[in-house]
């Protein structure tokens, strides 16, 4: 169920992304618009946070659970803080004059907007599934030898983070 739900999502993503190219021969497509540095460092945060789950995988099948706990609050902190650049990101559009809707908007940044929300929906869908994994470690739930939960909530986290990736390399290098 996991990879058909991340099919879905990868092709929901294609086809925006798809959209994304058709519209850009618009005669009010912009084409100098700025990259806020916010979403910068949202990358950064969001590929350490992958590694941060990595390592908690990494210590629970080595039965080091108070490490494996200490990842997960690490990824749990990453991703609220990938979220808060992302909120950062949107104010430097506005601040450049570019709204979703309404006189001042553009398509492009419409797509922005779309684009980085609809990703943001799927980050706090595995924020909950990463904080049922926290929940659930401290309840005994998981150990070295019972583990698939945590398994299968990095492999949506890591498919998450290269979504992120390749929805900000494609609206970085495609203008």
């Amino acid at each position: 169920m996991l990879w058909f739900g991340m099919i879905s999502m990868a092709m929901t993503f294609a086809g925006l992304t798809s959209a994304y190219v058709v519209s850009s021969t618009r005669a009010d497509w912009l084409t100098s618009f700025t990259i806020p540095q916010a979403f910068y460092y949202s990358t950064l945060l969001i590929l350490m946070s992958s590694a941060s789950f990595f390592w908690a995988e990494k210590t629970l099948k080595q039965n080091q659970i108070q490490q494996a706990k200490a990842g997960l609050w690490l990824t749990l902190a990453l991703a609220v803080s990938f979220t808060y650049t992302q909120f950062q990101g949107f104010g430097a559009i506005i601040d450049q004059g570019y709204y979703f809707t309404g006189p001042e908007s553009s398509i492009t940044t419409s797509f922005l907007y779309v684009l980085v929300l609809l990703h943001l929906t799927h980050l706090a869908a595995g924020m909950l599934v990463l904080l049922v994994v926290i929940t659930k470690l401290y309840r005994g739930g998981y150990s070295a030898d019972n583990s698939l939960g945590v398994e299968l909530a990095v492999l949506f986290w890591h498919f998450l983070d290269f979504l992120w990736l390749y929805l900000f390399c494609f609206v970085l290098l495609y203008r």
